[in-house]
């Protein structure tokens, strides 16, 4: 059955194709600013890769489900996007809404095969009881040369002190491995700060990652540690959807947004410069979708399959999303009868072959993991799994070409008790598992391979110029998701938020409404580097080098209105 579905009042009306962080967003935005709002999703839950779900089985009669997840959310202190929504959305007595829903993880921990385990704090100290894990933070690096841990700080700095011009022309175009000279260092050198802050971070390879990407997000978190007031890690009091999704959609639907789950996009149609409407299809029917303007939220590969000759005739630079490149960064979730001290906030696994980020969710949680299920639960441990392609301790076989899903949870599991047992310590024991849960989008086939239905973009050397702008040059299709070109650049949910804002403004730019824009904001810079910055771009404007790139000295007038500290450590750089 085929109906045709149009605008129902003198309100422009606008159907968002996709329903996770970024399609949430566009919907808020909009419906805040007076339009008519549809929410289309493939899948009966909404959030998209950040969502939550009951795992199969497991509730019980007036006890929820244990929960499961796509893999942590992690909300850097840099995100502010994202956090300006959280705040709008209202949840029980908070002040804040859900924003008041985010807890500070103080300090991360560092787990390797051999050595002492070692913390970092994750934010500026302001208590005293932050005072052991800034002490323990002074030998976060002593196991690297100094000369070695000098040089990787210089090359921040680098990068901070370039304007951005240089930053988009030449580190855009640089790996970070290059950047940073990791073939030119140790082996942990290039295990901390290569392998480490791409792949267990972003799912990247240090050979393909873009040195402006990733060297503009590590400064950001390291500004949430060294500035008086700042924080790098943050997460949820609880399950994502029970704590964010779950009343952003309630809301959203009080404001008069209208959701579709389980209605999956089926063709894109476009005629004269114009999206004229969109075929879709639920469970049982067909119909096409017809609305003044679209805001296409879709995943970048699913995107990617819906670019129909018709649109990049209309538009060729939407042919740059079929170059992106997607890689895999999903979750599985341990669930153990007795509690465990595995970190007392996330922790990071240099040495697994599969890339190891994991949180015990308990100690963050309202909640506590024994209110779910049949109360057995006591420690929830939550792993991402960052490296599908190296091959592992049991088998030697990579995670994609793992045999069963029970093969690759005890893969992950034998490479964190590798890094956390050891000898007179054991802290994981196989008779203490009682469930666990793998994404549901890895998908095993009838020949025995595994799919990933939910890869994400990674940010490769290159990447920004294949990807789109929000607003395209089809008058009424705009684009939101963290793919899209956005001041965030790296595929995270704040990239999302602030993608979803910039098609809202497009959308607002061109339906005549008269409402104030999104706020998009751009990352704070060190004000303290801006003399050097606008020195660099003097340089770049000319044509000339970095000075760090030449043997000229950086001029003393400049140095001179730096503070002592930093005024010291460009001498020495230069």
């Amino acid at each position: 059955m085929r109906q045709r579905k149009g605008p129902s009042s003198r309100r422009p009306r606008v159907a968002v194709l996709g329903g996770g962080i970024a399609g949430l967003t566009a919907a808020h935005e909009l419906i805040e600013r007076g339009f008519d709002v549809d929410v289309l999703e493939a899948r009966h839950l909404f959030g998209g890769k950040a969502r939550s779900m009951g795992v199969p089985g497991t509730d019980r009669e007036g006890r929820d489900a244990l929960p499961g997840e796509h893999g942590f959310r992690f909300f850097p202190g840099f995100y502010r996007h994202l956090d300006d929504t959280l705040a709008r959305i209202p949840f029980g007595r908070n002040r804040r809404g859900v924003l008041d829903n985010l807890v500070d993880v103080p300090q991360t921990e560092l787990f390797c095969h051999e050595g002492p385990s070692r913390i970092l704090l994750s934010r500026f100290p302001k208590a005293l009881s932050d005072v052991p894990a800034l002490v323990a933070s002074l030998g976060f690096f002593d196991d690297i040369p100094p000369r070695e841990l000098l040089f990787f700080f210089k090359r921040l700095l680098l990068l901070l002190t370039s304007c951005h011009g240089r930053r988009l022309e030449q580190y855009e175009r640089l790996s970070w491995w290059d950047f940073i000279r990791a073939q030119e260092h140790s082996e942990v050198y290039r295990q901390r700060f290569a392998h480490g802050l791409t792949q267990v971070l972003v799912a990247m390879s240090p050979r393909d990652g873009s040195a402006r990407t990733v060297g503009n997000t590590l400064a950001q978190l390291y500004a949430g540690i060294l500035l008086p007031g700042g924080v790098t890690d943050r997460v949820l009091n609880g399950p994502t959807n029970e704590r964010w999704i779950d009343p952003w959609v309630a809301y959203l639907k009080a404001c008069g947004v209208r959701f579709l789950p389980g209605t999956r996009v089926g063709r894109i149609h476009c005629a004269q410069g114009r999206i004229t409407h969109v075929s879709v299809e639920g469970a049982s029917s067909r119909w096409d979708v017809v609305a003044d303007h679209y805001v296409a939220a879709l995943p970048v590969h699913v995107l990617g399959q819906h670019l129909t000759p018709a649109l990049l005739a209309a538009d060729p630079s939407l042919e740059g999303i079929q170059r992106l490149r997607t890689e895999w960064m999903v979750g599985i979730q341990f669930y153990l009868r007795h509690e465990v001290d595995v970190g007392s906030g996330h922790s990071m696994y240099p040495d697994s072959p599969w890339a190891l980020t994991a949180i015990s969710q308990g100690p963050y949680w309202e909640r506590a993991p024994s209110s779910y299920g049949d109360g057995g639960v006591k420690t929830l441990l939550s792993v991402d799994v960052s490296d599908w392609n190296t091959p592992g301790l049991l088998t030697g076989r990579p995670a994609r070409l793992a045999r069963s899903k029970e093969e690759i949870r005890d893969e992950v599991w034998a490479q964190l008790k590798a890094s956390l047992n050891r000898p007179g310590r054991t802290v994981l024991r196989d008779e203490d598992v009682v469930g666990w849960h793998l994404d549901p989008g890895i998908v095993q086939g009838e020949d025995g391979t595994f799919t990933n239905e939910e890869p994400l973009m990674v940010n490769t050397r290159g990447s920004w110029f294949s990807r789109p702008e929000a607003t395209t040059r089809i008058a009424n299709l705009f684009l939101a998701g963290d793919f899209v070109r956005t001041h965030t650049d790296l595929v995270t949910m704040e990239g999302a938020n602030e993608a979803a804002r910039r098609a809202v403004n497009g959308i607002l730019a061109v339906a005549g409404v008269r409402t104030a824009p999104c706020k998009v904001l751009a990352l704070a810079e060190p004000p303290v580097f801006a003399p050097l910055r606008g020195l660099d771009q003097l340089r770049f404007t000319l044509g000339q080098p970095h000075v760090w790139d030449t043997p000229q000295a950086i001029p003393d007038s400049l140095l001179e209105q730096l503070p002592l500290p930093v005024r010291e450590l460009l001498r020495q750089a230069s």
